[in-house]
């Protein structure tokens, strides 16, 4: 269970969504350097890279804050489980400025300058319904796990949906606002330029209500519950 104190989770993701732009900015920085001009393999190269290291930090974090790193997870468990909105906007303000930092420390470590303005341009209807259909799976996996007990496989499953939705999803998933705004500040091949941005976030909150809809429908807790129980009675038996 997450930590009752608010600075300490506040922390954790900040730290958290940091992790997670290094593994998303550096992995993508260093495939350019191993693979120039080979678009397939770099991007094979950072999703494996994020995914396996997305996976990782949710199970580091988790018991610290929940291991959101999303605005759009904060926002979904507060409609869904009254988290507290005290506690949503400072984890909104923890994601955002984690996502700077660990761009800015991807920067760094690869000798460029701490700030960038990405020039990579990311624009049109097909991106955009890309993004909302990367959000709405990550949110319908995270949901559907969490409301019928088996939040232990979360990391797992989050990690492999995000490297998968790299390349089923014509955006390659980007699926967190903070993720987006931070990547405004890498011109990489991670980079999104800031004109691309407000799409992209609108697009993630479509896919945030169609998901939430979704769960409320498929998922009610009574049902998700009742179902466990008796799956766990018939493994008695």
């Amino acid at each position: 269970m997450p930590s009752d104190n608010l600075a300490r989770r506040a922390a954790g993701e900040l730290l958290g969504t940091a992790l997670l732009l290094v593994a998303v900015v550096g992995s993508g920085i260093m495939a350019q350097k191993l693979s120039p001009g080979n678009i397939g393999l770099e991007l094979l190269q950072n999703s494996i890279a994020t995914g396996v290291a997305l996976g990782v930090i949710i199970l580091v974090i988790a018991p610290i804050s929940g291991a959101h790193f999303n605005p759009v997870v904060t926002l979904s468990e507060r409609l869904l489980n009254r988290f507290p909105w005290r506690d949503c906007l400072v984890y909104w303000a923890a994601q955002i400025v984690g996502g700077i930092l660990g761009v800015i420390a991807s920067n760094l470590m690869f000798s460029r300058a701490p700030i960038e303005i990405s020039t990579k341009v990311r624009w049109g209807p097909g991106l955009w319904l890309g993004e909302i259909i990367a959000t709405f799976g990550l949110l319908l996996v995270i949901f559907a796990l969490t409301r019928t007990r088996r939040a232990s496989l979360v990391p797992v499953a989050v990690g492999a949906y995000i490297a998968g939705a790299y390349w089923f999803t014509s955006s390659t998933s980007f699926a967190n606002p903070a993720v987006t705004i931070a990547r405004m500040f890498s011109d990489t091949f991670a980079g999104i330029a800031p004109s691309s941005v407000v799409p992209f976030l609108v697009a993630q909150l479509i896919g945030t209500v169609a998901a939430l809809l979704v769960v409320r429908y498929l998922f009610p807790s009574s049902i998700a519950s009742d179902a466990v129980l008796q799956e766990e009675q018939r493994h008695e038996l």
